[in-house]
């Protein structure tokens, strides 16, 4: 670096982002490492996209990144994850954890057709996946400032829209969990919050959705459109920033209106 560059808000930090090759977390690793982090991108399955944004990040950002495969809802996966983000990145405790992992039924069924099956891959993911990673670092992110969580929910647990009981239910979980959280790390100076999207371009929006459905939703907006994942990535980046000190314990809906 230029000895005249400013320096970056987040340069010698080190993130975990999960649910990172794709969407909203994708987005979220890019500027995360923009602003100078080193990025750790887990993922459950799609290993090509990840290791070409790790590629893409390395190639563009003084920053590192390194693609790690995690189920987020299995304890010793999540432990590994962390243990990859120290031993990436010389040893030292990570900083932030953007719990971004999610799923979401493509059928979008009422309550009543709701299968068990169903139920539990929503919250094994989004909410006991949030859990584990949030455990996780609760016990190891750096203290003494600059510790940061990030959970995601969605700005549907406030719509409470009809086909996502199970989704809506399981993010309401996220949002509670974070503000316990927040008042469980006091004096560590690590902080907690949550950000809930509304209608964000992004394949699990997309998916099971008609071209009516979505322009009708998108119209629906005050912003008339949908939001993009970028929006959501300007706002947890500021959350992992000094300059988000005093915002702890907060649900902060992204959504342009929507709700």
């Amino acid at each position: 670096m230029n000895a005249n560059e400013p320096v970056l808000p987040l340069a010698g930090r080190v993130a975990i982002v999960t649910g990172a090759s794709r969407g909203i977390g994708r987005a979220i690793a890019l500027h995360l490492a923009s602003l100078g982090a080193g990025v750790v991108l887990g993922y459950a399955s799609n290993a090509t996209q990840a290791d070409l944004l790790a590629a893409q990040i390395n190639s563009s950002h003084e920053a590192r990144a390194v693609a790690v495969c995690a189920d987020v809802s299995d304890p010793a996966d999540v432990k590994s994850l962390f243990d990859r983000a120290e031993s990436a990145f010389g040893g030292a405790a990570p900083h932030i954890l953007i719990a971004c992992a999610g799923v979401l039924d493509p059928k979008y069924p009422p309550l009543v057709d709701t299968t068990l099956e169903d139920w539990d891959a929503a919250f094994n993911v989004n909410a006991r996946g949030a859990f584990l990673c949030c455990q996780e670092a609760a016990a190891r992110l750096r203290r003494g400032g600059g510790g940061r969580i990030v959970t995601v929910s969605s700005s549907l647990v406030e719509a409470l829209l009809p086909g996502y009981a199970a989704y809506s239910a399981s993010k309401a979980a996220v949002e509670a969990m974070t503000k316990v959280l927040a008042k469980e790390l006091r004096g560590t100076g690590v902080t907690a919050n949550c950000v809930a999207p509304g209608p964000t371009a992004t394949d699990l929006f997309f998916a099971g959705k008609s071209e009516e459905a979505v322009k009708r939703i998108a119209e629906a907006s005050p912003m008339g459109r949908l939001g993009q994942p970028e929006d959501v990535a300007a706002l947890v980046g500021f959350l992992c920033t000094d300059a988000a000190e005093w915002v702890n314990g907060q649900v902060v809906r992204v959504n342009g209106g929507f709700i």
